[in-house]
């Protein structure tokens, strides 16, 4: 079940741990995606903390929030660029989008298979998807003080395996929300350390947050077509039969 997007504005931008988990978070998204010149950015379920340094020089970007969740303004004192939307169904073009973010929007839909065949289709040739979503093994995940508190958490496995179902290719992953979801003074105050320290003990501490970039995988035509036609391309240097007399 989706969550309102007003807790989520809540959340994100009118509390401590809200913008730490921007930071953390966005930090990762940049890495992968340090730049979109003249691309086409599409964000879906609440993306809109981590499109904003896209804004400058894509060609475009959109705000895709699902109707259950609802939908705010968005970006503040600029034209907007958010729109409500059934979340199997986009207002995009089949084949435009060079970047799409997804987050708050896999795993708190209750047809996510669905939802991976629109990234699909909305996703065009060289393109990439960025799928963030809470940690199985994370303390993020059994927390619901915290958006990663609600919804299906994953594993990385258990992502990438529902991705390839939907003809993604998994390229690269990263975790990151090593702190604690806390919001006393003292983790607040720490947490970048534990950040630092989760990027090198990420085999001993868990990551609340799993990101997985992945790319649109196309198959290779499995009818008919040409190969019946082709079947035996050099029957006609066979020779010819002999002439039967009349």
């Amino acid at each position: 079940m989706h969550l309102d997007v007003l807790d989520l504005r809540n959340f994100y931008y009118r509390s401590t741990l809200g913008r730490a988990v921007q930071k953390a978070v966005r930090e990762e998204v940049l890495g992968l995606w340090p730049e979109a010149k003249g691309q086409t950015v599409a964000g879906f379920g609440f993306a809109v903390p981590f499109l904003r340094p896209y804004l400058s020089d894509a060609r475009r970007v959109i705000a895709l929030m699902p109707a259950p969740q609802g939908v705010i303004g968005w970006p503040q004192g600029n034209p907007n660029v958010s729109v409500l939307c059934e979340e199997t169904l986009w207002p995009l073009e089949t084949g435009h989008v060079d970047k799409l973010l997804v987050i708050h929007g896999l795993e708190t839909s209750e047809q996510p298979s669905a939802v991976l065949e629109e990234c699909w289709r909305v996703l065009g040739p060289g393109g990439s998807a960025l799928f963030v979503v809470p940690n199985r093994a994370g303390l993020w995940s059994r927390s619901d003080q915290t958006p990663f508190g609600f919804g299906r958490p994953y594993t990385q496995t258990q992502l990438e395996n529902q991705l390839k179902a939907q003809n993604f290719m998994p390229e690269r992953h990263a975790k990151t929300l090593y702190q604690p979801p806390a919001p006393g003074r003292f983790w607040r105050k720490t947490a970048s350390m534990w950040e630092r320290l989760g990027g090198r003990l990420n085999m001993v501490l868990a990551g609340g947050v799993l990101i997985v970039e992945a790319s649109k995988r196309v198959q290779a035509p499995s009818g008919p077509g040409l190969r019946e036609k082709v079947r035996k391309p050099l029957e006609v240097l066979q020779p010819a039969p002999e002439a039967k007399p009349v």
